[in-house]
């Protein structure tokens, strides 16, 4: 779905045995290049590089993978870039997740038992990539860390938001051409309307709602939450409420 100039967001779906999960990463274009907001599960890339050429996008590797945050469904798909016979992308996080994304310390929401049974459900050549990714990496995984009030050149403009609560290392970003803020798990959307972090999923939901006060400072027009999709309407206002009213 377009949402903006050069903005696709991706409806990725995914089974989880008999159950089917909708994720929303993003895809950004550059003048020949495109990209790559959160990585779906493991074994989503090739899905993801489907959807975003059927959008118009360019067919070749994403040159970027921003990754908001540790989360398995966020990371999960970076493995299938990263084992591409094509140029492997430049892949950037934040400080605070970073050694989890890099295999060096455990994921903060998936316990090794977890990890045991996604596995045994994985192909041989997905399950081999994700342990040399995530499990016996042989090489960092984040090429660059990113921080709060930089600003990227893709797309125009993104501003990094370091928002955490839902992990340590948690990002935002804002497209500044757009006013798009894309809220990672910051927020999600629930049947239609603009709702808080999941409570379940957030460690420290009070770092979490300090967080989305720091969203108030930016003119925000509409967001992509990763579960949930597009909201548009007065997010500045709907914001303000979530962060003093939770």
């Amino acid at each position: 779905m377009r949402i903006a100039e050069g903005i696709e967001m991706l409806e990725l779906t995914l089974s989880l045995g008999d159950n089917h999960r909708v994720f929303h990463p993003t895809a950004i274009l550059g003048p020949d290049f495109w990209v790559l907001v959160d990585t779906g599960l493991p074994g989503s890339a090739e899905a993801i590089q489907r959807m975003v050429v059927e959008a118009g996008f360019p067919d070749v590797p994403p040159s970027a993978i921003i990754l908001t945050h540790q989360d398995l469904d966020h990371i999960g798909g970076l493995p299938g870039f990263l084992s591409s016979s094509r140029k492997l992308p430049v892949v950037y996080a934040h400080l605070g997740d970073q050694a989890a994304v890099d295999g060096k310390e455990p994921l903060l929401k998936a316990s090794p038992e977890r990890l045991a049974q996604l596995l045994e459900t994985m192909p041989e050549q997905q399950r081999t990539a994700f342990e040399h990714t995530f499990i016996h990496p042989t090489r960092p995984n984040v090429n660059l860390t990113i921080a709060d009030g930089d600003t990227l050149d893709f797309g125009g403009g993104l501003t990094v938001i370091h928002t955490p609560g839902h992990t340590p290392g948690h990002l935002s970003l804002y497209h500044q051409p757009s006013k798009t803020l894309l809220a990672g798990d910051a927020m999600v959307v629930i049947d239609g309307q603009l709702s808080g972090p999941v409570p379940a999923a957030t460690p420290n939901m009070a770092e979490a709602i300090r967080s989305l006060s720091k969203l108030k400072a930016f003119d925000i027009e509409q967001v992509i939450c990763y579960h949930g999709g597009l909201f548009q309407g007065d997010a500045n206002k709907r914001i303000a409420e979530l962060a003093d009213q939770l």
